[in-house]
């Protein structure tokens, strides 16, 4: 054995030897001084450290129970995926769990040779599977026996391969060390990981999380691709309303890479290779693009110095190609259709801008006079008094936020009632935003609600580490959880108007509707065509 392999052996073993089991209670309790986001004490209370090689690091201390709460986030997503390689990004995040050089593996001298050709042989066998794929005349003998050499090959790789395997071994040492709530989630913007633990374990986490980073390994690659593509059959293809989000986010954006679904097109799944996947991780995953958020109960100069012993090693990536594609203005009305086997519903959205710009906090203000609660516009109307729908609801940065982005309201008509009839009913009250100045009683009731979200938000040690980490990652500082809370309660009723008069129309709105294969087409043509304002 050589040294390198005793090295690794031995640090796997130590690491292992200190798995004990850990009973905790995990209590989040409220700490009046750091929710109250109006006053200075929270501010006063985050404290940042930023390494040489660009990883930002934010804390805050709770000494209410013994537990910390970490979110790393990246600031990539399927917005940073080249034509060809869609959902790369998402792959990736499931690949990040399959674990490193030391982590997930019996013997990684051994295991890496496999690997490299298992890469080789899966990316010639692709290749050639499509090239047969898109032969009008058929495939030779020849050909055909050329793919089955390597179909053979592949699997044989593959079992060779799965014999180094330690299913799930990083999820299996932090549940043996107490953790709980590992999680990870890929969207347009960022790619997130977190967990929470035993404050004692911390320096567990910053081994763990600093070898993730460093060095992971993209092991049952292959074995991932197909659990992602499933993953798509089940929420897209097979899926009433995520074929309709797709399809509609689709239309919404010719250009911008908004309009890519985050799991990406299942032909460019199952294209991705190895090679693409670890390129697309070295350009994009480097500590310069990470932001670590810790919240619980820690001692901010000791962490401060075991993030700089851990994560201060991993050199910084070089800049990311730059975002330069820009949605062109709409320029008329797009309408789809999506037929399914299922109850019908309606998307609708209106371009607009994206955080920072002074109209994005009006949009927060309409979007909870519309659909926030039991007592918001478009719920009283459609579906207490008018009984047109079963529910009704918006968003104010779909799909993300960190590019001009989409108003977006949803709605699912209440049977014999039509999408027709439910859409021409939100015109109505899309149109009485701009014609009707917002009660002050209403814009109260928006900042209160706001005030109440954002202390539930900011309560569990979890809740804080995502805010912070998200929007540092996304705004560049995480005072915005503040600053956007000070803008929205700026926002007047005729800024209400002026919004919804300049971005409702409808040359910049986008509509998709969800209809049985049953259903008349003509009948629903004219019932669409009857929806004008």
């Amino acid at each position: 054995m050589t040294q390198r392999s005793q090295l690794w052996l031995r640090w796997r073993h130590d690491l292992l030897a200190a798995c004990v089991s850990i009973t905790l209670i995990l209590t989040f309790t409220l700490n009046l001084g750091i929710l109250n986001a109006a006053t200075p004490s929270f501010a006063d209370r985050v404290i940042e450290h930023r390494l040489a090689n660009g990883l930002t690091v934010l804390m805050v201390e709770r000494h209410q129970t013994p537990v910390v709460s970490i979110n790393i986030t990246f600031a990539v997503g399927g917005i940073n995926e080249q034509v060809g390689q869609t959902g790369i990004a998402h792959l990736y995040e499931h690949m990040a769990f399959k674990g490193t050089r030391i982590v997930g593996t019996t013997d990684y001298e051994k295991e890496k040779p496999i690997l490299d050709e298992l890469a080789v042989i899966g990316t010639e066998l692709d290749l050639r599977e499509r090239e047969l794929a898109a032969k009008a005349g058929g495939a030779t003998t020849d050909e055909r026996a050329a793919v089955e050499s390597l179909q053979k090959r592949f699997l044989a790789l593959q079992a060779q391969a799965a014999q180094y395997v330690v299913g799930n071994e990083m999820a299996l040492l932090y549940q043996r060390h107490g953790g709980v709530g590992l999680n990870a989630s890929t969207g347009k913007d960022l790619t997130r990981y977190m967990i929470s633990l035993p404050s004692n374990r911390l320096s567990l986490w910053a081994a763990i999380e600093s070898d993730r980073m460093a060095n992971p390994v993209l092991r049952e690659f292959y074995k991932e691709r197909g659990v992602v593509m499933e993953e798509r059959r089940l929420r897209n293809d097979d899926s009433p309303n995520g074929l309709l989000f797709e399809t509609f986010t689709s239309a919404a954006f010719r250009a911008h890479g908004y309009g890519i679904p985050t799991i990406g097109w299942g032909s460019d799944i199952l294209s991705l290779t190895p090679a693409a996947t670890e390129a697309f991780f070295k350009t994009y995953y480097g500590p310069n693009r990470a932001t670590i958020a810790l919240v619980g109960d820690i001692n901010p100069q000791e962490t401060i110095a075991l993030i700089e012993q851990t994560f201060g090693k991993i050199p910084a990536a070089s800049p990311p190609p730059a975002l330069v594609t820009v949605e062109p203005e709409q320029r008329g009305e797009r309408r789809v259709e999506v037929e399914f086997d299922a109850e019908p519903a309606i998307v609708i959205g209106y371009h607009k801008p994206t955080l920072g710009h002074p109209d994005d906090d009006v949009f927060d203000v309409i979007d909870a006079v519309l659909s926030d609660g039991l007592t918001s516009r478009l719920h009283q109307k459609l579906v207490r008094e008018k009984r047109l729908a079963v529910s009704v609801g918006s968003d104010a940065s779909h799909p993300g936020v960190r590019a001009p982005n989409l108003f977006v309201i949803t709605a699912t008509p209440l049977a014999p009632h039509t999408t027709a009839e439910v859409e021409a009913a939100i015109y109505e009250e899309v149109e009485k935003l701009k014609q009707e100045p917002v009660s002050a009683q209403e814009l109260d009731k928006v900042l209160n609600n706001l005030n109440a979200d954002l202390v539930r938000g900011l309560r569990s040690n979890s809740g804080l580490a995502s805010q912070l980490a998200l929007y540092q990652a996304v705004a560049g500082d995480w005072r915005y959880i503040l600053t956007s809370r000070d803008n929205v309660a700026k926002v007047t009723a005729g800024d209400v108007q002026r919004v919804a008069a300049q971005y409702f129309t409808r040359s910049n709105r986008t509509v998709a509707v969800l209809v049985k294969k049953s259903l008349n087409k003509s009948v629903t043509a004219m019932s669409g065509n009857e929806v004008q304002p």
